[in-house]
């Protein structure tokens, strides 16, 4: 899944030592995997902070906790430690975490993120705007918030109803609906005002 050097993992080993409290490992996770936004992330992870699904993996001197979720967009990604005349830095290379890998068995955020970013996104770019996901209600509606050209734009009513509402709900049937977050009374970018 993913290689941690041997300078890392000395690292990592002693940063975790001067944590306090016992049993601090780290997790290891993507935050919006398969799109272009992208990030490989690690953080400390405290006992009990894993989640279900995560994958605990042993070191020498430390636990890492991989998220189940992420597993396949850190395929071949290395964590590797250098130093230099700053001390050092810490890097993550992980050629697959944008990588689009979604299936049907994906989890619901992955699904809507890669629809968002793959196919709504673009044509919003035409006139610079963007959408995102904030969240998933209990009840199975993407909230969402536009950004760019989108934000404060007279048209977004429409856009939200017969683009971006219309597609997720197709391309993503578990949706009930989609909500707006975006604060639109921020215009200065809007493309129709």
């Amino acid at each position: 899944m993913i290689e941690i050097s041997a300078s890392a993992q000395g690292y990592l080993k002693d940063l975790l030592a001067k944590q306090e409290g016992e049993d601090v490992a780290i997790r290891v996770f993507v935050a919006q995997p398969g799109t272009p936004q992208a990030e490989t992330c690690i953080a400390y992870c405290r006992k009990g902070e894993e989640q279900e699904g995560d994958v605990p993996v042993e070191y020498e001197g430390f636990r890492a906790w991989f998220e189940g979720r992420s597993e396949a967009y850190l395929l071949d990604a290395v964590v590797d430690y250098q130093e230099d005349q700053m001390g050092g830095q810490l890097t993550i290379k992980a050629p697959n975490a944008r990588v689009p890998n979604v299936g049907p068995d994906s989890p619901l955020e992955d699904r809507i993120n890669y629809v968002l970013y793959n196919e709504i996104n673009p044509g919003l770019a035409a006139h610079g705007g963007m959408v995102t996901l904030v969240e998933i209600t209990e009840d199975k509606q993407a909230v969402l918030q536009f950004g760019g050209g989108c934000q404060g734009c007279a048209a977004v009513d429409i856009t939200l109803k017969n683009s971006v509402e219309t597609t997720l709900l197709e391309r993503v049937p578990e949706l009930t609906g989609v909500k707006d977050e975006t604060d639109h009374t921020f215009t200065e970018n809007a493309y129709y005002t």
